[in-house]
């Protein structure tokens, strides 16, 4: 693949003549100029050249569904287009869509407008006719209204890219379940083949020993260099340095990391699961080596949490390049006072460092679960702000995604005993209608949390590929909550046809 990027379609009509079409084209060359002047959006957006008929049209989108490289369309009605001539590309479009409706003047210049300006700026209802047909269709899109010069409408931009972006990781997915889930856990079940269907994510399973045989074949300079790696970056505790009596239990730590990384190099994938109840020759349960790989973007699920470890992937790739981190996470234990009550957050060692407020401690603890040596983790208190914990369930007719927005803080107090990373947040509205609202929605113990990611980006994601996202937020009641969740029953039902 080459750069991702998306494709700028701008619309108009024969009608003008070649002179207005002129005009329309240097004009839209100028919004592309001025988007990717701003500087803030994640993706590079390309210009394609104005198109003025029903042929033009169904070909250009049928190149953008081919391109590997293009992650959406961003359209453009600059003069009237009449939307008749959209049908047959639009009908055909797979890509992510979003319809900006801006046009080439911020002012009006009003003593100078004629005719012909008003038949070359006609936006404001030739937008309205794409918008129509987008409707009359039933394409998902995203609707940005205003002129690209204004911060607020590149901000809108950049997270619909972001979400393309999230799409895109997802469709071209391939993930590695070692081993099955957890013996009698229902949430981590799910339908695989649905998953390939909504996502475009291939799951399948590799045994244990498969990832054995290559960590056991890992040679003594790799590991070598992962350890230098590890003292540079890292603070270590005492008997994991070189010469420390628990220095091989950090070796064969790195050893996990290598081989787990040839494994998934190798074999193109993006995702993966590991279970505590099936480690076959392993010696450690993988905890540094899960944590270094989600930090450089793999999505990862616990117990063979494939779904899990699918979103996570997903949010990874909404939230690139922005400042804060995404991880695997867990709801834990409450805190109900004194003070506001907030919520304990962690795994057994599977959280990932990008979340960490300060420089993580690799440590060495005993694992009461799993029958294994003491596995080397990464041990960190989670940045406070803003953040999203999302989780996503498979209901039996359709995915759910369950969104919290959240502000993590600091613990009340030092955590001195506990040996894991960890993340300590307080969920909008409150602890008690935040978890009552997760729970009736079947949300699932194991999530994601992003400081990177935003709910409007989540929203966006789940629109584009059709799946059902309930968010609980500052404006959540409990009754108002169990009425969305009804209604949107019999809405995807429905949706689904018979």
């Amino acid at each position: 693949m080459g750069t991702a990027t998306c494709w700028f379609l701008t619309g108009s009509q024969g009608l003008y003549g070649p002179e207005t079409l002129a005009q329309v084209e240097a004009q839209s060359r100028a919004v592309v100029d001025q988007l990717g002047d701003a500087g803030t959006l994640p993706v590079p957006v390309t210009w394609t050249p104005v198109l003025t008929d029903p042929g033009a049209i169904h070909r250009i989108i049928l190149a953008a569904n081919a391109d590997p490289d293009c992650l959406g369309l961003i359209a453009w009605m600059h003069t009237f287009s009449p939307a008749k001539m959209w049908i047959t590309g639009l009908n055909a479009l797979t890509k992510p869509l979003l319809h900006l409706h801006t046009q080439a003047n911020v002012s009006l210049p009003w003593a100078d407008i004629d005719m012909d300006f008003m038949n070359l700026n006609q936006a404001a209802h030739g937008d309205r006719e794409f918008g129509y047909i987008q409707t009359r269709i039933g394409v998902p899109r995203v609707t940005v209204v205003g002129h690209v010069s204004d911060p607020a409408t590149q901000a809108r931009v950049a997270s619909w890219q972001r979400a393309a972006r999230g799409v895109a990781a997802t469709r071209s997915l391939k993930l590695a379940r070692f081993g099955d889930n957890m013996r009698n856990v229902a949430v981590t079940e799910g339908d695989k083949v649905e998953a390939e269907l909504r996502f475009g994510v291939s799951v399948n399973t590799y045994g244990v020993n498969d990832l054995v045989e290559r960590v056991d074949g890992i040679a003594a300079g790799e590991i070598d260099t992962l350890v230098d790696e590890y003292v540079e970056t890292y603070d270590l505790a005492d008997g994991l340095a070189p010469g420390g009596e628990r220095h091989e239990s950090l070796r064969y730590g790195a050893r996990i990391e290598a081989g787990l990384r040839s494994f998934l190099t190798e074999g193109g994938f993006g995702a993966f699961t590991t279970n505590f109840e099936d480690l076959g020759g392993l010696r450690q349960l993988p905890g540094l080596a899960v944590q270094r790989l989600m930090a450089a973007g793999y999505g990862f699920g616990g117990e063979g949490d494939w779904k899990t470890a699918v979103m996570l992937h997903a949010v990874k790739a909404i939230g690139a390049g922005a400042p804060g981190g995404t991880s695997f996470m867990e709801d834990y234990t409450y805190h109900f006072g004194p003070g506001t009550p907030k919520i304990l957050g962690a795994h057994m060692l599977e959280v990932c460092p990008t979340i960490a407020a300060d420089r993580p401690r690799l440590e060495i603890h005993p694992l009461g679960i799993g029958g294994r040596e003491d596995p080397v983790r990464l041990v960190f208190d989670a940045a406070p702000g803003p953040a999203t914990i999302v989780g996503i369930c498979d209901l039996g007719d359709r995915f759910r995604l369950v969104l919290n927005e959240v502000t993590v803080v600091p613990p009340d107090e030092p955590l001195p005993k506990l040996p894991v990373a960890r993340a300590v947040w307080e969920p909008k509205p409150s602890l008690p209608t935040s978890a009552e609202a997760w729970i009736t929605a079947g949300g699932p113990h194991h999530t994601v949390m992003s400081t990177a990611v935003d709910t409007d980006q989540l929203a966006e994601f789940a629109m584009i590929l059709g799946v059902e996202l309930l968010v609980i937020d500052g404006a959540t009641n409990r009754r108002d909550f169990a009425d969305r969740i009804r209604w949107n029953q019999a809405y995807y039902r429905l949706a689904q046809g018979f």
